[in-house]
């Protein structure tokens, strides 16, 4: 690779100067000593998109007519009232819709950055910062050398070749050495495939193994370092502009002591309801299980129905998103997309509704004395707080409103009476 191959902090930093500036790519690209079309890319993978409160894309809006029936569907009670919805936004639903695009984004410098417009205008902004573009470099750079390079049907293949025999009381050495032409793997790796959890048996069916005090806590495994592709937040914005009626679900991980219990959250946007599940690891394999044990719970219809699309960040707990896109039929029971690298923002109802979590279990506290009850019982409470923004609603009233209440039922998720909600750590003082 040539020497200075890849922009630095200090050269992004000019970038952004000289684009505040007006300069053109050539001229950056002179001052940098770089070609003209690495700072062209650099530009366009890097540009962040910025959206005010008063965001509305509509070339109509301020002529508009149409406000009482874009949402014909809406049996909210201040459905004649667009303007102070809090659920869509009008221009989703509306038929008279046009999007006004700004023409200047589409030719050099793709950016606003340098836009003597850009304080006043509505519309999405593309705005380059150099220290998120370093801070989405730094993470990209990162992941491209973490990970397991097999495909998901590899490891199944080598899941049936390791498991069984584990099972039956053999060591990996002996599996490796009776099956060498099947797996053609080294022993180290098999461990890691175990430590990984992507494997069906663990380091419990390990009897030696266990024995031996972990000496240093390894990193998160990536199951798939591809598992972004065709998975963007990019990707996410064309699938719902292809399906704007389609319900969108928040996943996250809260973590408490480090190496201990983990939570996963899974949040639907159409009703602000949150659920919880406890896992004793941070794997993609707990994750995975969490969804295979719901679509069992809630069957087919009602899964697909509930998960239609999944928005989460880019933990390595998310990294094998095909355990969870299929069921063990290999059928489509959701599709899942990321978002883009510190931008947590873009998934920030889910972030937002972690502080009611926090207030019954603070950072750093540990989870492991917490049991699949307690989670169920602290989610209860929850989802039974009213909410400003749902019109004095709570999430349960609303989701039940929207898939019925026996789906809340197979859950778990109970109506908690409104004075006798609790959010304090004392719910779940044992």
């Amino acid at each position: 690779m040539a020497k200075n191959a890849h922009l630095v902090l200090d050269e992004r930093a000019t970038i952004e100067v000289r684009l505040r500036e007006r300069a053109s790519f050539t001229e950056i690209g002179r001052e940098l000593g770089k070609d003209p079309s690495t700072i062209s890319k650099e530009v366009r993978l890097h540009s962040q998109t910025v959206r005010r409160a008063s965001f509305n894309p509509c070339s109509k809006r301020s002529t508009c007519n149409e406000h009482g029936t874009a949402c014909s569907k809406c049996r909210q009670q201040y459905s004649n009232s667009c303007k102070r919805c809090l659920h869509v936004n009008c221009y989703e639903h509306c038929r008279q819709f046009e999007a006004l695009i700004c023409s200047r984004l589409e030719k050099p410098p793709y950016v606003c950055n340098g836009c003597h417009q850009r304080q006043s205008c509505k519309l999405e902004k593309h705005v380059y910062s150099a220290k998120s573009a370093q801070k989405a470099y730094e993470i990209t750079r990162s992941e491209s050398r973490q990970g397991i390079a097999v495909s998901p049907e590899e490891l199944k293949r080598i899941d049936a070749i390791i498991s069984p025999p584990v099972k039956l009381g053999q060591s990996i050495h002996m599996i490796c050495v009776n099956n060498a032409d099947d797996i053609m793997l080294d022993e180290k790796t098999i461990y890691n495939y175990v430590d990984a959890g992507l494997l069906s048996v663990t380091n419990v069916d390990l009897p030696r193994k266990v024995r031996y005090r972990t000496r240093s806590r390894k990193k998160p495994v990536r199951v798939d370092k591809q598992c972004h592709a065709g998975r963007t937040y990019e990707d996410f914005e064309t699938y719902l502009a292809a399906n704007p009626d389609i319900p969108v679900v928040e996943m996250d991980s809260v973590e408490g002591r480090k190496g201990g219990k983990v939570l996963l959250t899974i949040y639907f946007r159409n009703s602000s309801l949150m659920l919880a599940f406890i896992r004793d690891s941070n794997t993609a394999r707990s994750v995975s299980e969490i969804f295979d044990l719901l679509y069992e719970r809630l069957g087919h219809d009602n899964f697909t129905k509930l998960f239609q699309v999944i928005l989460t960040d880019r933990g390595s707990e998310f990294t094998n998103p095909l355990a969870i896109e299929f069921n063990k039929d290999n059928e489509r029971r959701t599709h899942i997309f990321y978002c883009d690298p510190q931008r947590s923002d873009q998934k920030g109802s889910c972030e937002v509704t972690h502080e009611m979590i926090r207030r019954k279990l603070p950072k750093k506290s540990s989870f492991d004395n917490l049991t699949r009850d307690d989670i169920t019982l602290m989610m209860s409470h929850i989802n039974s707080y009213n909410r400003k923004k749902l019109n004095n609603q709570s999430p349960h009233q609303l989701f039940s409103f929207i898939n019925g209440g026996d789906i809340l039922e197979m859950l778990g998720i109970k109506a908690i009476p409104a004075n006798e909600i609790n959010l304090t750590p004392l719910l779940l003082k044992k």
